[in-house]
């Protein structure tokens, strides 16, 4: 064991731990922003929500002074809207042209033999896509059959 006092021992190891520390100085120096950006943010963050919570029992106190809003003026529901909509285009080419392949074959039979006569026209005179006509007129022609 050791023959030195307790004051002595306790020195000696301040001692050793302020010389370990000075030697990871210049690592803990580069990371020092970091970290007090970091404890910065999170006290930031700790302020806003104590002040939310303060925020919210100020309305549930001040809630029973104001008595009850039917429907506050600022609250708008899809109901309360005046029906601004314009009608659909029944015509199969209003979105043809945004359709890419794979979703006009999704919804290729969904098509009536009439609309498929008109989409085909349609791409026969705007895009003429081999792939398109191809698929449309073998539904057509399917349909036709039938």
């Amino acid at each position: 064991m050791s023959s030195f006092p307790l004051p002595v021992r306790v020195a000696a190891g301040l001692a050793a731990t302020a010389v370990e520390q000075t030697r990871r100085l210049p690592t803990t120096l580069l990371g020092l922003p970091i970290t007090l950006a970091s404890q910065a943010l999170q006290v930031s963050m700790r302020v806003q929500q104590q002040v939310t919570e303060l925020a919210i029992k100020g309305d549930e106190a001040l809630a029973g002074l104001r008595g009850y809003e039917e429907q506050p003026e600022w609250a708008t529901f899809d109901e309360d809207e005046p029906d601004t909509a314009e009608p659909e285009d029944p015509s199969p080419t209003a979105e043809y042209d945004g359709l890419t392949l794979p979703q006009l074959r999704g919804r290729l039979r969904s098509f009536t033999a009439e609309e498929l006569a008109e989409l085909l026209d349609h791409e026969r005179s705007h895009g003429n896509r081999p792939e398109f006509v191809r698929m449309l007129a073998n539904r057509l022609e399917r349909l036709r059959s039938e």
